[in-house]
């Protein structure tokens, strides 16, 4: 009969009454909520700050007829030699398509392909000046000597 009691009132501790139970099981379906809620906007900030940061390093490039680009050799990257440069080129940018493709020849205009316009970047190259050219020599500095 002992063991019966204690049974019923470790029962009763547990289920406690409905209300009270009921309550606290309420307030724990909100409490889960709001957590759920705060995980969700943590979440849409940091893929919203994520973008940002992604979208600022962005170049908008526009070719138009006649710039000088560079090429992004993709084949290099899988058998990079160690002072390989990745980008080949200068081209002429021939034709400008509303796709993104651009239509690029070579110098010498021999060869004519279509790439993507995002494998593209402009050529910042040294441009040949004719003129004179001024030749600066150098001479070796003296030292002056302390004597003690």
């Amino acid at each position: 009969m002992k063991l019966e009691h204690k049974a019923l009132w470790a029962l009763r501790q547990l289920n406690l009454d409905m209300e009270t139970a009921s309550t606290s099981r309420v307030t724990e379906l909100h409490e889960l909520e709001e957590f759920r809620f705060h995980a969700f906007e943590n979440a849409r900030w940091y893929k919203e700050s994520m973008k940002m940061m992604h979208d600022k390093h962005i170049l908008d490039r526009s070719f138009k007829y006649g710039d000088f680009v560079l090429l992004y050799n993709s084949r290099l990257r899988l058998f990079l030699g160690k002072l390989k440069s990745r980008w080949l080129g200068p081209f002429r940018v021939v034709q400008v398509f509303s796709s993104g493709a651009v239509k690029i020849e070579s110098e010498d205009g021999t060869n004519k392909f279509k790439v993507n316009g995002q494998r593209l970047k402009y050529y910042l190259g040294m441009v040949e000046e004719k003129g004179e050219k001024v030749v600066i020599s150098l001479e070796e500095p003296q030292y002056v000597s302390e004597v003690q």
